[in-house]
């Protein structure tokens, strides 16, 4: 029996909570038969109708199921505070993803893949890095960052350590009051936003301004967690197949060089983009834009049929 583009509503539990998604199917998929699936991630703070979603559809497309989902505090997921961007959990929710997948009938569960774009690269290449049931991983635009890195982004050294205090006291009023301090998610003309620019991505409602997401809700206590994370240790750890794409367009390039370059195993490529756009430009085009999800689905999905 051949069913053709389905996709369901799905939920797992993580530490717990239970968290929501959308499982895609191929067009050809026949029941009875195993496929290997793919978990996408999006960036920070995003939500499966944003990157995760487009993405997931056009691998089922290419013959795989795929897995886009709201980590928990975000979207239809469990988790309180609501839209605390928090990387350990949202590590350990991928890997929760996992176990759900080869939970399913319909999945080779020793051919379980991750995509990322942007900071769900971190999540997705420290998930791997501690979980070996992840056997293919392929980032698009990573964000990559550390100590250094974070101050490039966020004020100097001093904006930084603003931020991580302002985070603790948010921390300590949520656990005595049960307030949530909030600040916006992106802004055009309040520099105390997460995001402060005009990037289009999140401020267009044919992009990424969908009605699931939240423009104006970012906890405060995210600060700490956010600015404090390196994933750079972790390449050493990485023996997954590992493709990463990127170029001098995207974000921190000589970061993503760093880290592939530290990548434990061989089994792995970099994949530079050739552009004449300034960074961090051509990052925000790996979210949503034709020429550039075409690149890193083409490349993507060679990488997973030579390596799952």
């Amino acid at each position: 029996m051949k069913i053709q583009g389905i996709v369901k509503t799905v939920n797992f539990k993580s530490e717990g909570l239970k968290l929501v998604g959308n499982l895609y199917y191929p067009a050809d998929y026949v029941k009875g038969e195993t496929y290997p699936a793919i978990i996408v991630a999006g960036s920070w703070t995003t939500v499966k109708e944003q990157m995760a979603g487009l993405y997931a559809q056009r691998f089922a497309k290419e013959g795989f199921i795929t897995l886009a989902f709201d980590f928990r505090h975000y979207g239809e997921s469990e988790g309180e505070p609501r839209f605390w961007e928090n990387p350990t959990n949202k590590i350990e929710d991928i890997k929760n993803a996992v176990t759900y997948l080869q939970e399913l009938a319909e999945v080779d569960s020793d051919k379980i893949g991750t995509f990322a774009v942007c900071a769900g690269s971190m999540y997705t290449l420290m998930a791997a890095a501690e979980d070996s049931r992840i056997k293919a991983v392929v980032t698009a635009a990573s964000w990559l960052q550390d100590g250094e890195a974070v101050k490039l982004f966020y004020g100097g050294e001093d904006g930084v350590n603003a931020k991580i205090e302002a985070a603790r006291k948010a921390k300590t009023t949520y656990a005595k009051t049960g307030i949530v301090e909030y600040i916006e998610t992106i802004s055009t003309s309040n520099s105390d936003a997460a995001m402060y620019g005009p990037y289009d991505y999140y401020l267009n409602p044919e992009r990424g301004a969908v009605k699931e997401w939240s423009d104006d809700k970012f906890a405060v206590m995210s600060w700490e967690d956010w600015l404090t994370l390196n994933p750079m240790p972790y390449a050493e750890k990485l023996e997954a197949a590992t493709l990463m794409i990127h170029s001098d367009g995207c974000v921190l390039p000589q970061y993503t060089k760093n880290f592939f370059g530290k990548i434990a195993t061989d089994n792995k490529k970099l994949d530079w983009i050739e552009t004449d756009l300034d960074s961090p430009m051509q990052q925000f085009n790996f979210y949503d834009q034709k020429e550039e999800v075409n690149i890193a689905v083409e490349k993507a999905t060679k990488w997973y049929k030579n390596k799952l």
